[in-house]
């Protein structure tokens, strides 16, 4: 992706992005890889809910630290990955890491760059405020593009909490 000032973001794509935006809902992971892209199956199903004003979409697909501009542009952000964290496939976590050692040691496939990207959000002194979901995920797989039943089975229960959540935070501007 060619982002506004002409930069180029590998493996990140907008989804839909305003200037006036307070919350920014992040999907992470790769498609390719079975489970590990349930946030952006997750993001793609928030694309086709309703629209929550003042929040905007992003597939943050394995982009790690090439979504530090995205992140530093909100107060808020609204994070969506997979995790391999011994919980059983599908089990759904609402986390809210205020430091970057708060960040859950099981992230997926990427979990070295989603930290090195707060750690330089934290460094500029543009940490936002953040609120993590994770889905349990047991086994990834690669250059598979289906979802297990557990892990797709609780696709619409993280929707419809990060909607009610991207509905409070935008509220509680």
């Amino acid at each position: 992706m060619i982002g506004p000032g002409g930069e180029f973001f590998p493996d990140t794509a907008p989804a839909t992005r305003s200037e006036s935006a307070s919350v920014l809902i992040i999907g992470v992971g790769n498609v390719l890889m079975g489970d590990e892209g349930v946030g952006i199956h997750i993001l793609r199903a928030l694309e086709t809910d309703l629209p929550v004003p003042g929040a905007d979409l992003l597939d943050g697909g394995t982009g790690g630290i090439n979504l530090l501009e995205a992140i530093s542009s909100v107060p808020k952000v609204i994070m969506i990955d997979a995790t391999r964290d011994g919980q059983p496939a599908g089990t759904i976590t609402l986390l809210r890491p205020a430091r970057v050692v708060d960040f859950p040691r099981g992230l997926s496939a990427h979990d070295f760059g989603l930290r090195d990207l707060f750690a330089a959000a934290a460094l500029l002194g543009q940490f936002p405020e953040l609120h993590l979901f994770t889905i349990s995920v047991e086994t990834i797989h690669p250059m598979c593009l289906e979802l297990t039943e557990p892990v797709a089975a609780a696709i619409p229960e993280v929707v419809r909490s990060v909607h009610a959540l991207a509905h409070r935070l935008v509220a509680s501007r």
